[in-house]
């Protein structure tokens, strides 16, 4: 913890930060899952289990979005495991509208899906092979997309974040509903975690009149290097 003491008067507290990264893209058509997950619902392996436990855990235990997450599901007994995260993904894209917020906080999956705005509801697998789709093992990654003047990508200028499910075989796969986007193309990953308040880019508190504090603005520029 640090601790900021401004002794005399200024218009403007600024924090900046740059980063350079390598980064590696893996959008591949098909992702080696293996057999058993190919399909849902499916269990994981004990030894999986033990290691992803976390995820499980419901953050949210008023809100439920099993209704709406059915609609994804096919109408025989098993949907492919793959499909569902697609249709998903591209579901939120489709009937949720992007709005940039600079509120603290995430907001619940309950107000997004009443507001139609986007953030992925709780798409969490069910181990217990009982079919509830708002269960499957996922994280919250956070950090920046970059957007390319010639796509019609949105969230650059801002701090950006999206999930990743894992599926034995393939791995974590990366999920950004925002952008319909499967892969990590263009996304920058910076932090992974369970919850978002483990991973703030910059948090703290100010202490003095209200009156002091008229706003926050946070700009954000993600730009190619070629790799010697």
């Amino acid at each position: 913890m640090q601790w900021l003491r401004l002794r005399a008067t200024t218009r403007e507290l600024r924090f900046e930060s740059t980063v350079t990264l390598e980064h590696f893209e893996s959008n591949v058509p098909e992702y080696p899952i293996e057999d058993s997950a190919k399909t849902y619902p499916f269990r994981y392996s004990d030894e999986d289990f033990c290691n992803l436990a976390r995820g499980l855990a419901n953050h949210y235990p008023s809100c439920d979005t099993s209704a709406w997450a059915l609609q994804f599901l096919d109408s025989d007994s098993s949907t492919g495991t793959m499909k569902i995260l697609r249709s998903m993904t591209r579901g939120i894209r489709d009937q949720f509208i992007y709005k940039r917020r600079v509120e603290k906080g995430v907001q619940s999956p309950e107000r997004n899906a009443s507001q139609r705005l986007r953030q992925l509801p709780g798409f969490r697998g069910a181990d217990d092979g009982s079919g509830a789709v708002a269960r499957n093992r996922c994280t919250f990654v956070s950090g920046y997309i970059f957007v390319p003047n010639d796509t019609d990508g949105v969230g650059g200028g801002n701090t950006h974040a999206w999930m990743q499910a894992y599926l034995p075989g393939a791995g974590w796969i990366d999920f950004d509903p925002t952008n319909s986007l499967v892969g990590n193309r263009n996304l920058i990953r910076v932090g992974v975690a369970w919850t978002p308040e483990q991973v703030m880019p910059l948090c703290g508190t100010y202490e003095g009149s209200a009156e002091a504090f008229k706003d926050m603005d946070v700009s954000v520029t993600v730009t190619e290097t070629a790799r010697c």
